[in-house]
């Protein structure tokens, strides 16, 4: 008997469009098997997590917040913001994903950093098919191709493709049965 497909809840935080959200739609799909929905609501921009000593925003603060806002039916949520993202270990990061929670936050805002529309919009898909990959059980990979590969730069998003490797495709085939 197949599995039911799994159904990831993308949320726009702040400015983000649904618009925007709907065009990873295609990529969660086709690179994980993972079916999408955005959210009705769009929440506005997460400031109960800004730090004011960092001038930035705690993605624990914001994927606790998400959580709360899964359907029956939703499996996994992903928040979609502008606001520039950390945790306590680094000076920024681009996402943030927790597998226990089932969710996962993600920022433009050092995306943007040099680029263009079209070159935003595939680092965009580049680092939700990532996080979602983290939420689906995969690992960070070695292969600086592999879509799994931690990102520490936008231009590291660029010389991702938004593919898995063999490798972390075989781990999620395991992992999907």
């Amino acid at each position: 008997m197949p599995q039911p497909q799994k159904v990831l809840l993308l949320v726009p935080l702040g400015s983000p469009t649904p618009v925007l959200l709907k065009e990873l739609e295609g990529p969660l799909s086709l690179q994980l098997g993972l079916a999408s929905v955005v959210s009705k609501a769009s929440l506005p921009a997460p400031a109960y997590a800004f730090n004011k000593d960092r001038g930035q925003y705690h993605c624990n603060a914001i994927m606790r917040r998400l959580v709360g806002l899964l359907e029956p039916g939703q499996s996994m949520v992903l928040g979609v913001t502008d606001v520039d993202l950390f945790v306590p270990d680094s000076p920024y990061v681009l996402g943030e994903a927790d597998r226990e929670s089932k969710s996962a936050v993600l920022s433009l805002a050092r995306l943007r950093q040099g680029a263009d529309g079209e070159q935003v919009r595939r680092r965009l898909q580049v680092e939700a098919v990532h996080q979602a990959g983290h939420l689906l059980g995969l690992s960070y990979c070695e292969d600086a191709r592999c879509v799994m590969f931690f990102a520490q730069t936008p231009q590291d998003c660029d010389r991702k493709q938004q593919s898995l490797c063999n490798n972390c495709r075989n781990e999620l085939n395991k992992l999907n049965r």
